[in-house]
């Protein structure tokens, strides 16, 4: 593998900790979510980072801002997956997951729509990068998808707040490969 990409998803929100939906709507990050980017910046000291990307969303940009004091670019393609109306909604749909079509009715977003978003942004991200190792801060069902598209055997049916995913990647054929998985 050519390259690093490290995937992380954003610290626990206030919505998290309510039990709510968050994908296009935003909540602030709680304490606890602080608390869990700070102790990945400790993960970090050890990496040699040459870019850093965040969803647009700012739960992600304040994820982000506690991990390192790289510059960095805000991306829509890194964002979470668009619930439509049921936005801000109570968790009860969780255990309808893989959502597939769900939330489409609803003005959202497809199970693979996202998919293929965040694919191509992250191997967009990669060949614009012009150093070896990248830190995207996105969100769980973008980690679910991600992952999905590279290893389907694997069997991960929630992304823990401030997780980590390890990937080297190939420009030759456009490719990740899972290589770590760390709970912070």
């Amino acid at each position: 593998m050519e390259q690093t990409l490290y995937l992380m998803r954003h610290g626990e929100t206030l919505f998290d900790q309510l039990g709510k939906m968050e994908g296009w709507s935003d909540s602030p990050l709680t304490k606890k979510g602080i608390r869990q980017a700070k102790r990945a910046s400790e993960y970090f000291k050890a990496v040699d980072l040459s870019a850093a990307y965040c969803s647009a969303s700012e739960r992600c940009c304040d994820t982000l801002r506690q991990v390192t004091s790289l510059p960095y670019m805000r991306l829509k393609g890194l964002k979470e997956q668009n619930f439509g109306l049921l936005e801000g909604e109570h968790n009860y749909l969780q255990h309808l997951r893989p959502y597939g079509d769900l939330f489409v009715k609803y003005g959202g977003e497809s199970d693979s729509e996202v998919q293929d978003r965040i694919v191509t942004t992250c191997t967009e991200l990669m060949h614009r990068s012009s150093g070896q190792t990248v830190l995207a801060v996105t969100h769980a069902n973008a980690c679910l998808q991600f992952i999905k598209r590279w290893d389907d055997q694997l069997e991960l049916s929630s992304i823990p707040n401030g997780a980590i995913f390890k990937y080297g990647f190939s420009k030759e054929n456009d490719t990740f490969e899972l290589l770590e998985q760390v709970t912070v």
